[in-house]
């Protein structure tokens, strides 16, 4: 691998600034917002940012326990939704092979001289949709007992790849993180580079994102299945960008095609979460389609592309037991979008 540097840090700075206006502009009510913000310092203490962005612009921000607009989230396995957007750049820059394509073709230096006999049949649009059959330990509430096993080892893609694969569940979902930090190594495999330095000069980087850091595994590989760090605006802008189909100040980043697959329904995922794309989850709320980048504690980034919106939820990541703050969305957040007036004669777009 060319470069293996994937923690990287940087003085923040605001970069690339995210249009901003009142909620009311837009034909919002300020006082529902307000009442949120009240909940969540009564009901969530674990909450560190909520942010609002509505027709491509900030309507509502808010940081909690100490946090401010300069502090860097642990996005866990928000992560993941990253991955694939990255993943789907170099696809789409010729960098990748083809998503049909078996996986022994881009790992052949990491698999184990005992590799399972139906390594060959698992593709990287299995890895992408967390159908691999890779046998794997999923909780209700995806909690990965097998986890700790595959972080202790210093080899974690051979470990990955050792892990045996369950003809009958290959193209069934179950949630997988091994899935997750394989596209990771793709992404270094074929283009030289670890996820992080890819995405400062392809994502990050005409995003305005500069003060961020991603971990690496013990090979030097970017995790791909958790550590990124990235403050909440930067959160916003990714989500911005995706919303836009992949726009970011006239400037094409993500394939739109890449992105219509990614945020919407690939495989039936679980009942209390909703679908699966590519590493992402997706589905229905409050009647209206959405897709959710979602990492352990509640670090959030929703989209709600007929709604025009973006929603940023951060918070407390070391916790074992936490609040979903989508109960925030169904009673209060969307009724208000859904239900709001319209904008004020003075907003110009």
């Amino acid at each position: 691998m060319a470069e293996t540097r994937s923690i990287l840090h940087s003085p923040y700075s605001s970069g690339s600034p995210i249009p901003s206006a009142e909620p009311q502009d837009l034909g919002l009510q300020h006082e529902i917002l307000d009442q949120v913000d009240k909940i969540i310092q009564k009901q969530y203490p674990k909450m560190r940012s909520f942010l609002l962005l509505h027709r491509g612009k900030l309507v509502y921000e808010r940081y909690y326990g100490g946090h401010s607009v300069s502090s860097l989230n642990d996005l866990r396995s928000a992560t993941k939704s990253f991955t694939s957007i990255l993943f789907g750049i170099a696809l789409s820059r010729g960098e990748l092979p083809d998503l049909n394509s078996s996986i022994k073709d881009i790992f052949q230096r990491y698999i184990p001289e005992r590799a399972h006999p139906l390594l060959h049949k698992v593709s990287l649009h299995h890895l992408l949709t967390m159908t691999s059959g890779f046998a794997w330990q999923t909780g209700k509430k995806l909690g990965e007992p097998l986890i700790h096993r595959f972080h202790r080892n210093r080899k974690w893609t051979s470990f990955a790849l050792s892990l045996p694969v369950v003809e009958q569940e290959m193209g069934l979902f179950q949630y997988r993180s091994t899935d997750s930090h394989l596209l990771s190594v793709a992404i270094s495999e074929a283009t030289g580079m670890d996820a992080y330095a890819y995405a400062r000069q392809h994502l990050f980087g005409p995003l305005g994102i500069h003060h961020a850091a991603w971990s690496p595994s013990p090979e030097g590989h970017s995790m791909g299945h958790v550590g990124l760090y990235l403050t909440s605006r930067d959160m916003a802008k990714f989500g911005l960008c995706c919303l836009d189909g992949g726009r970011w100040e006239g400037e094409r980043l993500i394939p739109e095609s890449w992105l219509e697959q990614a945020l919407t329904p690939q495989v039936k995922g679980y009942p209390a979460f909703g679908d699966y794309g590519f590493q992402w989850w997706n589905g229905m709320q409050n009647g209206t389609p959405f897709a959710l980048a979602h990492g352990h504690g509640g670090q959030q980034i929703y989209l709600f592309p007929k709604l025009d919106t973006v929603v940023v939820f951060t918070a407390d990541s070391k916790v074992s037991r936490w609040k979903n703050p989508r109960v925030l969305l169904e009673r209060h957040i969307l009724d208000a979008i859904q239900s709001k007036s319209p904008p004020s004669s003075d907003d110009s777009n």
